[in-house]
């Protein structure tokens, strides 16, 4: 006997906003989550989360610029060069690290 295996869908932000705004304006009009879920091809439950992660959370805002701060592009790069030296010192210190408790372990 052979089990077929169904792929897990995965669904973009949009059509989710987009499935919500349909329930909105299903369930004004009276309709169940059920049905529209239905009509969609979704499991309710799902459709449910996403109304309630859609409302809960504002709309993402897209950045205000080049690099979302508003700061020049010189001040960008300083920033980001300074992030990048503190992530490779961490990066360094957990390698160390590992050696470390490697051996010890031994």
């Amino acid at each position: 006997m052979t089990k077929s295996r169904k792929l897990r869908r995965s669904f973009d932000p949009e059509f989710k906003r987009e499935a919500v705004r349909l329930l909105e304006e299903r369930r004004a009009q009276g309709a169940t989550v059920a049905g529209v879920a239905r009509e969609l091809g979704l499991r309710p439950a799902m459709l449910r989360d996403w109304a309630l992660q859609l409302t809960a959370a504002p709309e993402p805002r897209p950045p205000a610029g080049p690099s979302g701060a508003g700061e020049s592009l010189e001040q960008e790069v300083r920033r980001l060069r300074r992030e990048v030296a503190r992530l490779q010192e961490e990066a360094a210190f957990a390698k160390k690290a590992a050696a470390f408790f490697a051996r010890e372990s031994r």
